[in-house]
């Protein structure tokens, strides 16, 4: 597969690609030479060359009366390749949802292994929820993830304005950390001694997150209207036999 090929993949194809190669040869140079090098007419160009200028790849600079055109470096195709797949892994848990719920199945997804684990965590801050439903294990928590990577997705979890009601056993909590605050948009309440919470659990919109104890080490993720809605009405139970935290 040659140059003009794999560019014709992420889109620049035809005018563009020869407007962008020509301006790259040249490095910099006026419209009217580099239509004359890529062989088209001055307007054709022009529009060509605006569209490069919209993707980053090349820049206008007025001169007089004369307007030049300058090659940005190629390594900018990395940035937009990697901007757009940053864009799309944000939109993706919404787009697949659409998809499964628009046919009516439910989507499990499983995610092994400590990668798994931090991928299921941070999907519970997706969608356009602003209350999550969730008991904590802060003792498989600090195994895994780990108390950095909690550190990190609590701060952007209230950054976010996503509030969090929790339930947790206190026999299992570690560390004095992590209490009811307005300002990290936390309420916690503990549950009733004779439940011992060992796993992690967040509801949020139509999904569910589980996540496991890093022995066993995964994340799993149901996306389910009905699962969620069952899970939250039976998190609310638990809610009201739990003790509110000052």
């Amino acid at each position: 597969m040659d140059l003009e090929e794999k560019l014709a993949r992420i889109g620049i194809t035809g005018t563009l690609y020869r407007l962008y190669v020509t301006a790259i040869g040249l490095g910099g140079g006026s419209v009217t030479e580099v239509a004359s090098r890529a062989g088209m007419a001055r307007t054709t160009a022009h529009d060509g060359l605006a569209k490069l200028e919209d993707e980053g790849l090349v820049r206008f600079v007025d001169h007089g009366k004369r307007r030049f055109v300058v090659a940005q470096d190629p390594g900018i195709l990395l940035e937009r390749a990697e901007a757009r797949r940053q864009m799309l892994e944000d939109v993706m848990p919404t787009l697949r949802s659409m998809y499964h719920h628009e046919n009516g199945q439910p989507n499990v997804r499983f995610h092994p292994g400590p990668e798994g684990i931090r991928e299921a965590l941070w999907d519970t801050l997706t969608g356009e929820q602003k209350e999550l439903r969730a008991t904590l294990s802060m003792r498989e928590l600090m195994a895994e993830p780990g108390l950095e990577e909690m550190e990190r997705y609590l701060k952007e979890r209230a950054r976010r304005g996503i509030w969090l009601r929790v339930i947790r056993s206190e026999e299992r909590d570690i560390a004095p950390i992590w209490p009811s605050s307005a300002g990290e948009k936390r309420e916690l309440r503990y549950a009733p001694a004779a439940h011992n919470l060992a796993m992690t659990c967040f509801i949020y919109g139509t999904k569910v997150c589980v996540i496991s104890s890093a022995r066993e080490s995964y994340g799993l993720i149901l996306d389910s209207a009905e699962y969620a809605a069952f899970q939250a009405a039976m998190f609310d139970v638990m809610w009201s036999m739990s003790t509110p935290t000052t």
